[in-house]
Protein backbone atom coordinates (compact mmCIF):
# COMPACT_ATOMS: atom_id res chain seq x y z
CA UNK A 1 0.00 0.00 0.00
CA UNK A 2 1.34 3.43 -0.93
CA UNK A 3 0.96 6.40 1.40
CA UNK A 4 2.03 10.03 1.30
CA UNK A 5 3.97 11.38 4.29
CA UNK A 6 1.02 13.51 5.40
CA UNK A 7 -1.23 10.41 5.46
CA UNK A 8 0.86 8.36 7.87
CA UNK A 9 -0.62 9.64 11.14
CA UNK A 10 -4.21 8.88 10.09
CA UNK A 11 -3.16 5.46 8.79
CA UNK A 12 -1.40 4.58 12.04
CA UNK A 13 -4.51 5.48 14.03
CA UNK A 14 -6.40 2.80 12.12
CA UNK A 15 -3.86 0.11 12.98
CA UNK A 16 -0.33 -1.08 12.32
CA UNK A 17 0.97 -2.82 9.23
CA UNK A 18 3.62 -5.53 9.60
CA UNK A 19 6.05 -3.62 7.36
CA UNK A 20 6.79 0.06 6.71
CA UNK A 21 9.21 1.03 3.95
CA UNK A 22 10.13 4.72 4.04
CA UNK A 23 12.51 6.11 1.42
CA UNK A 24 13.66 9.47 0.11
CA UNK A 25 16.40 12.08 0.15
CA UNK A 26 14.62 14.62 2.38
CA UNK A 27 15.95 13.74 5.86
CA UNK A 28 13.51 15.69 8.03
CA UNK A 29 10.36 14.19 6.51
CA UNK A 30 11.89 10.73 6.41
CA UNK A 31 12.93 10.92 10.05
CA UNK A 32 9.60 12.28 11.26
CA UNK A 33 7.58 9.63 9.40
CA UNK A 34 9.79 6.92 10.90
CA UNK A 35 9.41 8.49 14.36
CA UNK A 36 5.62 8.39 13.95
CA UNK A 37 5.75 4.67 13.18
CA UNK A 38 8.02 3.96 16.16
CA UNK A 39 5.78 5.96 18.50
CA UNK A 40 2.64 4.15 17.33
CA UNK A 41 4.39 0.80 17.68
CA UNK A 42 5.54 1.57 21.24
CA UNK A 43 2.00 2.59 22.12
CA UNK A 44 0.82 -0.78 20.78
CA UNK A 45 3.26 -2.67 23.02
CA UNK A 46 6.27 -3.10 20.75
CA UNK A 47 8.76 -2.46 23.52
CA UNK A 48 11.83 -4.18 22.06
CA UNK A 49 13.72 -2.58 19.19
CA UNK A 50 16.65 -3.95 17.23
CA UNK A 51 18.58 -1.73 14.80
CA UNK A 52 20.21 -3.27 11.71
CA UNK A 53 22.30 -1.23 9.26
CA UNK A 54 22.73 -2.79 5.81
CA UNK A 55 26.14 -1.30 5.07
CA UNK A 56 29.09 -2.96 3.33
CA UNK A 57 29.78 -5.34 6.22
CA UNK A 58 26.17 -6.38 6.84
CA UNK A 59 24.99 -10.00 6.65
CA UNK A 60 21.39 -10.45 5.58
CA UNK A 61 21.23 -13.58 7.71
CA UNK A 62 20.93 -11.12 10.62
CA UNK A 63 17.47 -10.12 9.41
CA UNK A 64 16.20 -13.70 9.39
CA UNK A 65 17.84 -14.35 12.76
CA UNK A 66 16.28 -11.25 14.29
CA UNK A 67 12.86 -12.13 12.86
CA UNK A 68 13.07 -15.67 14.20
CA UNK A 69 14.30 -14.86 17.68
CA UNK A 70 11.95 -14.18 20.56
CA UNK A 71 12.93 -12.75 23.93
CA UNK A 72 12.37 -14.73 27.11
CA UNK A 73 9.33 -12.54 27.75
CA UNK A 74 8.06 -12.84 24.14
CA UNK A 75 7.90 -9.07 23.73
CA UNK A 76 6.60 -7.51 20.58
CA UNK A 77 9.59 -6.28 18.59
CA UNK A 78 10.51 -3.60 16.06
CA UNK A 79 13.23 -4.48 13.57
CA UNK A 80 14.63 -1.09 12.56
CA UNK A 81 16.45 -1.76 9.28
CA UNK A 82 18.47 1.01 7.60
CA UNK A 83 19.30 0.91 3.86
CA UNK A 84 21.83 3.71 3.30
CA UNK A 85 22.11 3.03 -0.45
CA UNK A 86 18.38 2.70 -1.11
CA UNK A 87 18.74 -0.80 -2.54
CA UNK A 88 19.29 -4.17 -0.78
CA UNK A 89 21.37 -5.84 -3.49
CA UNK A 90 20.92 -9.41 -4.67
CA UNK A 91 21.28 -11.10 -1.27
CA UNK A 92 19.11 -8.50 0.42
CA UNK A 93 16.41 -8.82 -2.24
CA UNK A 94 16.09 -12.53 -1.52
CA UNK A 95 16.04 -11.90 2.23
CA UNK A 96 13.27 -9.28 2.00
CA UNK A 97 11.15 -11.44 -0.31
CA UNK A 98 11.54 -14.40 2.07
CA UNK A 99 10.60 -12.17 5.02
CA UNK A 100 7.42 -10.97 3.26
CA UNK A 101 6.42 -14.53 2.40
CA UNK A 102 6.59 -15.58 6.07
CA UNK A 103 5.79 -12.60 8.23
CA UNK A 104 6.81 -13.27 11.84
CA UNK A 105 4.25 -12.73 14.56
CA UNK A 106 4.57 -9.83 16.99
CA UNK A 107 7.25 -8.22 14.82
CA UNK A 108 7.13 -4.93 12.95
CA UNK A 109 9.73 -4.30 10.25
CA UNK A 110 10.56 -0.62 9.74
CA UNK A 111 12.86 0.05 6.79
CA UNK A 112 14.28 3.51 6.17
CA UNK A 113 16.20 3.98 2.94
CA UNK A 114 17.78 6.54 0.70
CA UNK A 115 15.90 7.55 -2.44
CA UNK A 116 14.81 4.53 -4.47
CA UNK A 117 15.58 4.63 -8.19
CA UNK A 118 12.64 4.36 -10.57
CA UNK A 119 13.83 0.99 -11.86
CA UNK A 120 13.64 -0.46 -8.33
CA UNK A 121 9.89 0.13 -8.18
CA UNK A 122 9.41 -2.82 -10.56
CA UNK A 123 11.66 -5.23 -8.68
CA UNK A 124 10.30 -8.25 -6.82
CA UNK A 125 11.64 -7.10 -3.46
CA UNK A 126 9.95 -3.68 -3.71
CA UNK A 127 6.66 -5.15 -4.89
CA UNK A 128 6.78 -7.69 -2.05
CA UNK A 129 7.17 -4.89 0.51
CA UNK A 130 4.40 -2.89 -1.18
CA UNK A 131 2.03 -5.86 -1.03
CA UNK A 132 2.82 -6.89 2.56
CA UNK A 133 2.96 -3.43 4.15
CA UNK A 134 3.06 0.33 3.62
CA UNK A 135 5.42 2.19 1.30
CA UNK A 136 6.02 5.90 1.91
CA UNK A 137 8.25 7.90 -0.42
CA UNK A 138 9.28 11.39 0.65
CA UNK A 139 10.29 14.08 -1.80
CA UNK A 140 11.86 17.54 -1.54
CA UNK A 141 9.17 20.23 -1.46
CA UNK A 142 8.99 23.36 -3.57
CA UNK A 143 6.48 25.95 -4.75
CA UNK A 144 3.06 25.82 -3.14
CA UNK A 145 3.82 22.48 -1.48
CA UNK A 146 6.69 24.09 0.42
CA UNK A 147 4.58 27.13 1.36
CA UNK A 148 1.81 24.85 2.63
CA UNK A 149 4.30 22.79 4.65
CA UNK A 150 5.76 25.94 6.22
CA UNK A 151 2.30 27.19 7.15
CA UNK A 152 1.41 23.89 8.80
CA UNK A 153 4.72 23.73 10.62
CA UNK A 154 4.26 27.25 11.97
CA UNK A 155 0.72 26.46 13.09
CA UNK A 156 2.06 23.55 15.14
CA UNK A 157 4.15 26.14 17.01
CA UNK A 158 1.23 28.52 17.42
CA UNK A 159 2.54 30.91 14.75
CA UNK A 160 0.72 32.59 11.87
CA UNK A 161 2.16 34.71 9.09
CA UNK A 162 1.20 36.60 5.94
CA UNK A 163 1.76 34.83 2.63
CA UNK A 164 4.57 37.25 1.77
CA UNK A 165 6.30 36.43 5.04
CA UNK A 166 6.04 32.70 4.30
CA UNK A 167 7.60 33.31 0.87
CA UNK A 168 10.51 35.16 2.48
CA UNK A 169 11.09 32.17 4.74
CA UNK A 170 10.81 29.77 1.77
CA UNK A 171 13.42 31.69 -0.21
CA UNK A 172 15.75 31.78 2.80
CA UNK A 173 15.80 28.02 3.46
CA UNK A 174 16.00 27.02 -0.24
CA UNK A 175 14.02 23.79 0.19
CA UNK A 176 16.00 22.54 3.20
CA UNK A 177 13.23 21.47 5.58
CA UNK A 178 15.56 20.94 8.51
CA UNK A 179 16.76 24.53 8.11
CA UNK A 180 13.11 25.59 7.86
CA UNK A 181 12.25 23.82 11.11
CA UNK A 182 15.18 25.56 12.79
CA UNK A 183 14.11 28.98 11.48
CA UNK A 184 10.55 28.42 12.71
CA UNK A 185 11.90 27.44 16.12
CA UNK A 186 13.96 30.63 16.12
CA UNK A 187 10.86 32.69 15.28
CA UNK A 188 9.04 31.06 18.19
CA UNK A 189 11.94 31.82 20.55
CA UNK A 190 12.02 35.46 19.42
CA UNK A 191 8.34 36.30 19.26
CA UNK A 192 6.37 33.55 21.01
CA UNK A 193 2.97 32.38 19.79
CA UNK A 194 0.85 34.67 17.64
CA UNK A 195 0.83 36.42 14.27
CA UNK A 196 4.07 37.50 12.63
CA UNK A 197 4.48 40.36 10.20
CA UNK A 198 6.49 40.15 7.01
CA UNK A 199 9.06 42.49 8.56
CA UNK A 200 9.46 40.34 11.67
CA UNK A 201 10.20 37.28 9.55
CA UNK A 202 12.60 39.23 7.35
CA UNK A 203 14.47 40.60 10.35
CA UNK A 204 14.75 37.16 11.94
CA UNK A 205 15.86 35.12 8.93
CA UNK A 206 17.91 37.69 6.99
CA UNK A 207 21.57 36.68 6.98
CA UNK A 208 22.95 40.23 7.13
CA UNK A 209 25.13 40.04 10.24
CA UNK A 210 28.87 40.10 9.72
CA UNK A 211 29.26 37.53 12.49
CA UNK A 212 26.21 35.29 12.42
CA UNK A 213 25.15 32.56 14.80
CA UNK A 214 26.03 29.74 12.40
CA UNK A 215 29.63 30.94 12.21
CA UNK A 216 29.69 30.94 16.00
CA UNK A 217 28.60 27.29 16.01
CA UNK A 218 31.42 26.33 13.65
CA UNK A 219 33.87 28.16 15.90
CA UNK A 220 32.75 26.41 19.08
CA UNK A 221 32.97 23.03 17.36
CA UNK A 222 36.47 23.89 16.16
CA UNK A 223 37.45 25.21 19.63
CA UNK A 224 38.77 28.46 18.12
CA UNK A 225 38.71 30.56 21.27
CA UNK A 226 39.85 33.83 19.70
CA UNK A 227 37.19 33.63 17.01
CA UNK A 228 34.54 32.67 19.58
CA UNK A 229 35.29 35.83 21.56
CA UNK A 230 35.24 37.98 18.42
CA UNK A 231 32.00 36.58 16.98
CA UNK A 232 30.11 36.55 20.27
CA UNK A 233 31.13 40.16 20.90
CA UNK A 234 29.99 41.06 17.39
CA UNK A 235 26.63 39.37 17.84
CA UNK A 236 26.02 41.25 21.08
CA UNK A 237 27.08 44.59 19.57
CA UNK A 238 24.81 44.10 16.56
CA UNK A 239 21.79 43.50 18.78
CA UNK A 240 21.28 39.81 18.02
CA UNK A 241 18.84 38.44 20.59
CA UNK A 242 20.44 36.33 23.32
CA UNK A 243 17.68 33.65 23.08
CA UNK A 244 18.70 32.98 19.45
CA UNK A 245 22.33 32.36 20.44
CA UNK A 246 21.22 30.16 23.35
CA UNK A 247 18.88 28.19 21.09
CA UNK A 248 21.71 27.50 18.63
CA UNK A 249 24.11 26.37 21.38
CA UNK A 250 21.62 24.06 23.08
CA UNK A 251 20.58 22.58 19.75
CA UNK A 252 24.24 21.86 18.92
CA UNK A 253 24.74 20.14 22.28
CA UNK A 254 21.63 17.98 21.87
CA UNK A 255 22.62 16.97 18.33
CA UNK A 256 26.07 15.94 19.55
CA UNK A 257 24.50 13.85 22.33
CA UNK A 258 22.16 12.22 19.82
CA UNK A 259 25.07 11.40 17.49
CA UNK A 260 27.19 10.03 20.35
CA UNK A 261 24.42 7.69 21.45
CA UNK A 262 23.77 6.50 17.90
CA UNK A 263 27.46 5.76 17.33
CA UNK A 264 27.72 4.01 20.71
CA UNK A 265 24.79 1.85 19.63
CA UNK A 266 26.79 0.62 16.65
CA UNK A 267 25.12 2.68 13.93
CA UNK A 268 27.01 3.53 10.77
CA UNK A 269 28.85 6.85 11.14
CA UNK A 270 28.10 8.11 7.63
CA UNK A 271 24.40 7.33 8.02
CA UNK A 272 24.25 8.96 11.47
CA UNK A 273 25.80 12.13 10.05
CA UNK A 274 23.34 12.09 7.16
CA UNK A 275 20.37 11.58 9.49
CA UNK A 276 21.46 14.63 11.48
CA UNK A 277 22.18 16.84 8.45
CA UNK A 278 25.95 16.88 9.05
CA UNK A 279 27.21 17.48 5.52
CA UNK A 280 30.76 17.23 4.17
CA UNK A 281 32.02 20.66 5.19
CA UNK A 282 30.93 20.19 8.84
CA UNK A 283 31.77 16.52 9.34
CA UNK A 284 35.34 17.16 10.48
CA UNK A 285 34.20 19.91 12.88
CA UNK A 286 31.61 17.61 14.42
CA UNK A 287 34.07 14.70 14.58
CA UNK A 288 36.59 16.88 16.42
CA UNK A 289 33.93 18.00 18.92
CA UNK A 290 32.78 14.40 19.48
CA UNK A 291 36.36 13.37 20.25
CA UNK A 292 36.89 16.30 22.59
CA UNK A 293 33.60 16.26 24.50
CA UNK A 294 32.06 13.45 26.49
CA UNK A 295 28.34 13.10 27.10
CA UNK A 296 28.92 14.43 30.62
CA UNK A 297 30.50 17.58 29.17
CA UNK A 298 27.52 18.09 26.87
CA UNK A 299 25.05 17.59 29.72
CA UNK A 300 26.98 20.21 31.71
CA UNK A 301 26.57 22.57 28.76
CA UNK A 302 22.81 22.00 28.83
CA UNK A 303 22.75 22.64 32.60
CA UNK A 304 24.58 25.94 32.13
CA UNK A 305 22.22 26.75 29.25
CA UNK A 306 19.29 26.47 31.65
CA UNK A 307 20.99 29.10 33.82
CA UNK A 308 21.38 31.40 30.79
CA UNK A 309 17.70 30.91 30.00
CA UNK A 310 16.71 31.98 33.52
CA UNK A 311 18.99 35.03 33.28
CA UNK A 312 17.48 36.03 29.95
CA UNK A 313 14.00 35.80 31.49
CA UNK A 314 15.05 37.79 34.56
CA UNK A 315 14.51 34.82 36.85
CA UNK A 316 18.15 34.70 37.98
CA UNK A 317 20.77 37.36 38.55
CA UNK A 318 23.78 37.68 36.28
CA UNK A 319 24.71 38.65 32.74
CA UNK A 320 23.29 36.15 30.26
CA UNK A 321 25.95 37.05 27.69
CA UNK A 322 28.70 36.11 30.15
CA UNK A 323 26.98 32.77 30.66
CA UNK A 324 26.72 32.32 26.88
CA UNK A 325 30.47 32.92 26.68
CA UNK A 326 31.04 30.30 29.37
CA UNK A 327 28.92 27.84 27.37
CA UNK A 328 30.97 28.52 24.23
CA UNK A 329 34.20 27.98 26.13
CA UNK A 330 32.86 24.72 27.57
CA UNK A 331 32.31 23.57 23.99
CA UNK A 332 35.97 24.47 23.37
CA UNK A 333 37.03 22.66 26.57
CA UNK A 334 38.34 25.89 28.06
CA UNK A 335 37.56 26.67 31.71
CA UNK A 336 36.66 30.25 32.66
CA UNK A 337 38.53 31.68 35.64
CA UNK A 338 36.80 33.92 38.14
CA UNK A 339 38.55 37.20 38.68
Amino acid sequence: MRLKPEQIVAALQKGLSPIYFISGDEPLQLGEVADSVRAAARKAGYDTREVLVADSGFSWHDLAESAGSLSIFADKKIIDLRLPTGTPGAEGSKALIAYCERLPEDTLLLITAAKVAGASLKTRWFQALDKAGCVIQVWPLDGQDLVRWLQQRMQRRGLKAETEGIKILASRIEGNLLAAAQEIEKLYVLYGEGSLSKQQIFDAVADSSRFDVFKLMDSVLAARVGRILKILSGLRAEGVAAPVVLWALTREARVLIKIKRALSGGQNRAQVFKNNQIWDKRQQLVSDALSRLGEGDLNSILTLSAKADRQIKGQQQGDAWETLLAICLMFASVAMTKG
